[in-house]
């Protein structure tokens, strides 16, 4: 166990006000008898970020610290903290449940009654020279994978965590809607879930290449006015399950027409705000609407092995650096929504 920090000055970026990341100088945190000081080499710009960033997320509220997609070296642990150690490569599960809860003890702790989310409000996170956060959230990233690779466990995750909410859907058609990070990492997720046919939509051109290239059967634009019949002409059929990683009014509008009858819809992506649904249509057509919410450690260890696998490809994936110094930069270019993942590096 370290007993002495290896620095006293840390810098981190924080979200002072709409549109707006500074990168502050101050003081290292207090380390908790339980928690690790993690120095981060890497960060990911996350959708949540660039929504709570311009004031738009649903929960996170500016101001804030953020970074929850982070990989980095630990540096020093609190006096009751055993089997980790200092030099350590980890990467945050970000969620921070309390363990005791209803939920908690239901086994979905990713909606703990008093859920903290390091990065999303909590008093740290990961876009900082070092960070504190508890050891037992810290996972530590397998020697075979590179620091790219392990970047994109936490966001994987997600997508691995809806497909199991799906149910078993080997050999069945699936449609997802969004080409950007979670939308192609739900592409991997579902193939490895064993989906027989999978088409993905996306407004932009450019987005719908990337899809094609890493393995969609096929891509259908969703600005087109036809866009329930393309989807339909596109799987063959109507859809078995669709993964809504957009949803906006209308994805989800699409999707009640699209989906099978006993279908299901999953509702992936964060909404900025309400939408409508046609419940007649749920109703009678008898499909299941699923919220899906993060992940839980299987989701992470799932994670790991798909992309050991060699079926999330890094150079794919992360589209931009940027140093700590130009976060400002990295954040204003994930805005433009044109990236599939803009990372901060240390």
């Amino acid at each position: 166990m370290s007993t002495t920090p290896s620095h006293t000055q840390r810098w981190r970026a924080k979200v002072t006000s709409a549109g707006v990341i500074e990168i502050l100088e101050e003081e290292a945190g207090e380390l908790g008898s339980r928690e690790a000081r993690v120095a981060m080499r890497l960060a990911g710009v996350c959708g949540s970020d660039t929504h709570a960033f311009h004031g738009r997320h649903p929960q996170m509220k500016i101001p804030y610290y953020p970074g929850h997609e982070v990989v980095g070296i630990v540096e020093e642990v609190g006096s009751d903290v055993t089997g980790l150690a200092v030099g350590t490569r980890v990467t945050p599960e970000p969620t921070l449940p309390c363990g005791t809860c209803k939920t908690c003890r239901a086994g979905h702790e990713n909606v703990c009654e008093n859920l903290e989310f390091f990065g999303c409000g909590f008093r740290e996170g990961g876009m900082a020279q070092t960070f504190t956060i508890r050891a037992d959230r810290l996972r530590v990233v397998p020697e075979d994978l590179t620091d790219d690779q392990a970047l994109l466990i936490e966001p994987l995750a997600t997508p691995v965590h809806a497909a199991r909410l799906a149910g078993d859907i080997r050999g069945k058609a699936v449609l997802i809607h969004g080409c950007g990070t979670i939308g192609l990492l739900m592409l991997a997720a579902a193939r490895a879930a064993g989906a027989r046919r999978i088409v993905m939509s996306d407004l932009l051109e450019s987005k719908r290449e990337i899809a094609a290239r890493v393995g969609a059967d096929a891509t259908i634009d969703a600005g087109s006015a036809t866009f329930v019949d393309d989807a339909r002409e596109a799987l063959g059929e109507t859809a078995d399950v669709i993964f809504d990683c957009v949803s906006v009014q209308s994805t989800v509008s699409a999707s009640t027409a699209i989906v099978a009858k006993a279908g299901t819809i999953v509702i992936v992506g964060v909404p900025s705000r309400p939408v409508e649904i046609d419940l007649p249509t749920v109703q009678d057509r008898q499909i299941a609407v699923l919220g899906s919410a993060t992940y839980v450690l299987e989701d992470y260890e799932a994670a790991i092995e798909i992309i050991r696998s060699g079926a999330v490809d890094p150079a794919v994936m992360l589209s931009s650096r940027f140093p700590y110094t130009r976060t400002q930069d990295a954040f204003d270019l994930a805005s433009t929504g044109t990236e599939i993942k803009v990372v901060v590096t240390a």
